[in-house]
């Protein structure tokens, strides 16, 4: 059944088109997470099984993902698939559960009981730690809470980083991440107003006193893990002074070879050697600064006894590169030798990490769901492999934080494939009594948990784009919970 809601919702407010006609009970699907890997995933099922229903639900009252609160402001590009991703979500037999979290709206042991097929793609909500000294100090972040902030994720519409007070900031990694957050504080505010960028963000960040910023990375240039296409674009910013060090460009052997096998690091290589060429000795009098620091790596963070628990700047080793006898590939070492970097802001953007739910097998070392092809591994270390019935994961959940929104497409694929398969063998049995989406409406009510309908995110969509509209902008995001759900509901 398509369930048709007003908003924010209850059961007992639930207007039911009534059940399909077909004589066989339909496979009924729960995904959990609305970005990419879950849409992806979504779409395949209903269009290989035209009887199955697809419930997705998201602990926010919002869909998409990482392509609403991880996806640059100034990429607009970017987020053209969630016209996509809409399409799908208006399908007759998939409906959306916002604002309802496994874990307390709701247990995934109860979801499992509710649905043959219950699909975790909720992604990676929490960071990576270096675990050197200082790391708590104020004005310390990780990239994933800055870009959360300035995209107006609800859970970081009250960040408030220091931005006036202090005129430099350290960015450590040298991934698309890392470009982005620079690319954000050094950007003109007056092009970033033209995007969809939360308000509060733009106002700090129209006060902001940061001039120069360091993109730091303990291994080289060759190992640089950004694309050429952002590091073009963040290379060509317009009254920003780029500086790399000629040494830092300098190839080993092992550079060459690696340089050889990769055609997008060699680009990327090519286009660092132009700009450090191409670059003036010294900044003009008001250009604001991008330093490329290489073959670095944080010892420890600097406070001094006035900075009151505020970070004050970066120790940093130097590095040089170490082949692995077996993979080849390169790591960085320490020297001993040290340089400090002053700074009043530190980014980590060094990775994000996934989070278990109670009753989900998880590797706290690899921060992924151990996993077959997406089927769930009860017991890794049997052999065979314990699989859980009924339980896949997809996208970030399954492989680890990499890769671009494409590479959920190709991941959704396998699971799916694999969810197929165990279709087939008769290994999830739709033709048991399997209550699916009529019995989590009824759970929810239960519970008095009001979930957030597609309909209700279409009313949350139309409200930001007449406010953005005002402001000659695409959107202007509602970044406050109870905002969000007086929005869903109106």
């Amino acid at each position: 059944m398509k369930i048709k809601t007003l908003g924010i919702v209850s059961g007992r407010r639930w207007i039911s088109r009534g059940f399909s006609s077909i004589s066989s009970q339909p496979l009924r699907v729960c995904v959990v997470g609305s970005g990419p890997a879950g849409f992806y995933s979504a779409e395949k099922l209903l269009k290989s099984q035209q009887v199955a229903e697809v419930d997705i639900i998201d602990r926010l009252p919002t869909p998409f993902g990482l392509v609403r609160s991880g996806v640059a402001p100034d990429h607009p590009e970017t987020k053209i698939v969630v016209n996509q991703f809409s399409r799908v979500a208006s399908n007759e037999r998939c409906s959306f559960f916002g604002n309802v979290r496994v874990g307390t709206s709701i247990s995934l042991s109860e979801l499992r009981q509710l649905y043959h097929v219950v699909l975790l793609a909720y992604g990676a909500e929490s960071d990576r730690v270096l675990g050197v000294p200082g790391e708590d100090l104020d004005g310390i972040r990780s990239a994933r809470e800055f870009v959360w902030w300035y995209n107006g994720h609800p859970d970081y519409s009250n960040l408030d980083p220091d931005l006036k007070s202090i005129d430099t900031a350290v960015v450590l990694g040298q991934g698309n991440v890392a470009l982005d957050v620079a690319r954000i504080l050094l950007r003109s505010t007056t092009d970033l107003a033209k995007t969809d960028i939360a308000d509060h963000a733009l106002r700090s960040l129209q006060e902001s006193s940061i001039r120069k910023v360091y993109l730091v990375g303990r291994r080289g240039p060759v190992q640089a893990a950004f694309t050429a296409k952002e590091l073009r674009e963040i290379l060509g910013l317009k009254d920003v002074y780029i500086q790399i060090q000629e040494a830092d460009l300098l190839k080993s052997p092992a550079d060459e070879e690696e340089l050889k096998s990769s055609r997008i690091q060699k680009r990327v290589y090519e286009l660092l050697s132009k700009a450090a060429s191409s670059s003036d000795s010294h900044p003009s009098p008001g250009q604001r600064e991008l330093h490329f620091v290489f073959l670095r790596r944080p010892e420890m963070f600097l406070h001094s006894e006035r900075s009151d628990g505020k970070v004050t700047g970066v120790r940093c080793e130097k590095t040089i590169l170490k082949a692995n006898g077996e993979s080849g590939k390169q790591y960085a070492i320490g020297t001993g030798e040290f340089e400090d970097l002053e700074c009043g802001l530190v980014l980590k953007s060094i990775g994000y990490k996934s989070v278990p739910v109670d009753g989900l097998p998880f590797d706290p070392h690899k921060g992924v769901v151990p996993n077959i092809r997406g089927r769930v591994l009860g017991n890794a270390s049997t052999d065979p492999a314990i699989i859980e019935k009924g339980l896949y994961v997809v996208g970030w959940l399954k492989r680890g934080p990499t890769g671009i929104i494409a590479t959920n497409l190709y991941c959704a694929e396998e699971t799916v494939a694999s969810i197929l398969e165990d279709l087939d063998k008769g290994l999830l049995t739709p033709t048991a009594p399997t209550p699916g989406r009529e019995g989590l409406v009824q759970l929810l009510d239960s519970k008095n948990v009001r979930f957030v309908s597609f309909d209700g995110w279409e009313k949350i969509d139309a409200e930001e784009k007449s406010m953005g509209s005002l402001k000659n902008k695409p959107r202007e995001k509602i970044t406050k919970w109870e905002e969000l759900l007086k929005a869903a509901c109106q």
